[in-house]
């Protein structure tokens, strides 16, 4: 079952406007996935992961970003895994109590680190943000992309020149797979090796 949001590109730019205004890029009424497969084509990854993180539901989202960073770095290890095993529970099991838990472990953690960003993605998944005037304010629905978008941009800054096309050609096309299918179906066929 498809899960993408937007039916052009200038939909979903207008539904984000804070991502309009930082785009080097002019939306089209392209559908949003052409468009997409058209920022990877041209060597838009900046663009494209931006795009992408804004294109998908909240959960896939986070679930993409655990991916894409996964296959950035090559090892990560276990002193560092703590906020990428709390966003990857909150995908499994999206409860308050495991964004509550992601949101905390990435706020206590090293903002210069991509998988910070990571856990902060998922914490920023729903609930409320703070209180104005004895009123709860919900998180901004932005605020997942934009924390996916920053731990994928931080995961690749180590990536070889020379590889880097391959690879973000592959974390799109992800992205891009998970818009189609959504989270449960294409976990599904990754467990059945497809």
């Amino acid at each position: 079952m498809s899960r993408i949001r937007f039916a052009t590109a200038r939909s979903l730019y207008e539904t984000f406007p804070e991502l309009a205004r930082k785009s080097r890029v002019t939306p089209t009424d392209e559908p949003a996935i052409v468009f997409l497969r058209n920022l990877s084509a041209n060597h838009k990854f900046e663009e494209a992961a931006a795009f992408c993180a804004h294109l998908l539901p909240r959960r896939e989202a986070v679930w993409w970003g655990c991916g894409s960073v996964r296959s950035f770095l090559n090892e990560i290890p276990q002193s560092r895994a703590t906020c990428l095993v709390a966003a990857e529970s909150w995908v499994h099991n999206p409860t308050d109590a495991n964004r509550l838990q992601a949101l905390q472990t990435g706020t206590q953690s090293d903002n210069s680190d991509c998988l910070t960003w990571l856990a902060l993605a998922a914490g920023w998944a729903g609930g409320m943000l703070s209180t104005v005037a004895n009123q709860p304010v919900p998180v901004p629905q932005y605020l997942t992309a934009r924390a996916v978008r920053i731990a994928i941009l931080l995961a690749l800054a180590p990536v070889a020149a020379s590889d880097r096309p391959q690879r973000t050609s592959a974390c799109i096309a992800e992205g891009i797979r998970l818009a189609e299918l959504g989270f449960d179906q294409r976990a599904d066929t990754l467990r059945e090796g497809r």
